[in-house]
């Protein structure tokens, strides 16, 4: 099945077109024959992949970037309205598209599975996009993050599945109709478009209700916040909601989840049949991601002994427990991890994997909001590990708050008996960790924002220092 290109979406143009979302979405486009352009704030590995396909993509944001002929502009909820490119396009009359939009405009005609919640989501889809490819289904994807290379957070496929990361930060996930959902979680995150639990409770509802008639919803039996979405959605017709987790009530049973290194054998009990299928990726967290994504593919009819083997050959994504390299026995890997949980749950692993080594962070806090709302428990977080070097906040698109900073985190950190150091000048941290990793130790470069830029500096002036002869 080879669906055609979405109405007005001929010539687009993309704001911002080298992030995880947008990227994606224009490679898709490209790969359907669309003549695809845009501008980024700057160039990068992402933005060459596009052009490889065919895209022009200038740097930096100006009016005469975007073509008289463009059919439309596509946006996601982080350009300001004072772009310059936008406001050509009211000039031009350009109709503008939200990134949400022109997604569901792709999934248009195909069989789709939508992953949503708080932790997880990237990591889950790339299990069934890289799980399913190998079944030989040909999905297509949009993932928010590469999977093995710059530009392969996305691919457009000839089956007639197609798997996607429904972000609910800004109530997008509300545009996509899947036959198949998944919730992973629903936690107080996203302070900016939120103010409460029940705002997100509300905001997953409707997320559940755009479920096609006859469809599947996939929750974390688990969890609290899934759990109380499941049971506001119990009972409504023509949904079939599955539950997963380690819990006996559970529709799809884990029983057991046992580390190897840096991998993990799960077995689960699934329609009273025992599967015992290895997650290449550590910790319980990530298996059971593994295990929603089992459950999903199920929902759409794919033999569950075929995709629980199938899911084996997953190897990671980029920035989730990314290995980044080895300098004189000291390894460096990179975690996107930037909220409480997700930090939980990223330094259990490690710490699962890693025996007797040692743990070494350095954090870089992701917004404002986030940190005002979340730092003490970030701190917290760093307590996991033995030491921890934190940098100043990461803005991306937010200007500063009065009184919010790094320091939040720090003081918290070490109320729990962290040890833990600020570092305002980024530039100076691979020294800094060079001087404090010994053989056999693991560093983290965790958070979402530039901090994963570090980790081939870090490995650079660890091989210096010790040069491993």
């Amino acid at each position: 099945m080879k669906p055609g290109l979405p109405t007005a979406m001929e010539r687009p143009h993309f704001i911002g077109i080298g992030g995880a979302g947008m990227s994606g979405i224009a490679k898709i486009l490209a790969q359907r024959g669309a003549r695809v352009a845009g501008s980024d704030a700057r160039d990068s590995e992402t933005a060459q992949a596009l052009r490889a396909h065919g895209a022009t993509v200038h740097v930096g944001h100006a009016a005469g970037h975007l073509a008289d002929d463009s059919t439309c502009v596509v946006v996601s909820s982080a350009i300001r309205a004072d772009n310059p490119e936008l406001a050509r396009a009211a000039e031009l009359g350009i109709p503008v598209v939200h990134r949400s939009d022109a997604l569901a405009a792709l999934m248009d005609g195909l069989r789709p599975i939508a992953v949503a919640g708080t932790h997880g989501k990237t990591t889950t889809t790339s299990m069934l996009a890289v799980s399913l490819s190998s079944l030989g289904l040909d999905p297509s994807y949009a993932i928010g993050g590469d999977l093995d290379a710059p530009g392969s957070n996305a691919h457009h496929g000839e089956g007639d599945i197609f798997v996607a990361e429904a972000d609910e930060s800004d109530r997008s996930f509300h545009k996509y109709a899947p036959q198949v959902a998944i919730i992973l979680n629903a936690e107080l995150d996203h302070h900016a478009n939120y103010a409460s639990m029940e705002e997100i409770y509300e905001s997953f509802e409707t997320f559940v209700s755009k479920i096609v008639p006859g469809g599947t919803l996939v929750v974390a039996h688990g969890q609290a916040g899934a759990a109380e979405i499941a049971a506001r959605v119990a009972g409504r017709e023509g949904l079939r909601v599955v539950t997963y987790g380690e819990e006996a009530e559970a529709d799809v049973r884990i029983t057991k989840i046992t580390p190897r290194g840096l991998t993990s054998e799960v077995t689960v009990v699934l329609d009273g049949r025992m599967l015992t299928f290895t997650v290449s990726v550590p910790g319980r967290h990530y298996a059971h991601n593994a295990v929603a994504a089992l459950a999903a593919g199920v929902a759409l009819g794919i033999p569950a002994h075929n995709l629980a083997s199938a899911l084996g050959k997953y190897t990671g994504v980029k920035r989730r427990l990314q290995l980044k390299g080895e300098a004189a026995g000291v390894q460096v890997i990179d975690s996107y991890a930037h909220h409480p949980t997700e930090m939980t749950a990223d330094l259990e692993a490690i710490r699962g994997a890693a025996g007797d080594s040692r743990i070494l962070v350095v954090f870089q806090p992701h917004l404002f909001s986030r940190t005002q709302e979340l730092g003490k428990e970030m701190g917290l977080a760093l307590a996991l590990a033995d030491a921890s070097v934190v940098l100043d906040i990461y803005p991306a698109r937010e200007d500063p708050l009065p009184g919010v900073t790094s320091e939040i985190i720090i003081e918290a950190a070490r109320t729990a008996g962290a040890d833990v150091a600020a570092e305002h000048d980024k530039d100076s941290v691979a020294e800094v960790i060079a001087g404090m990793a010994k053989p056999g130790d693991l560093v983290l470069t965790m958070g979402a924002g530039d901090v994963t830029d570090l980790g081939p500096l870090i490995l650079e002036s660890i091989g210096l220092a010790r040069p491993s002869n």
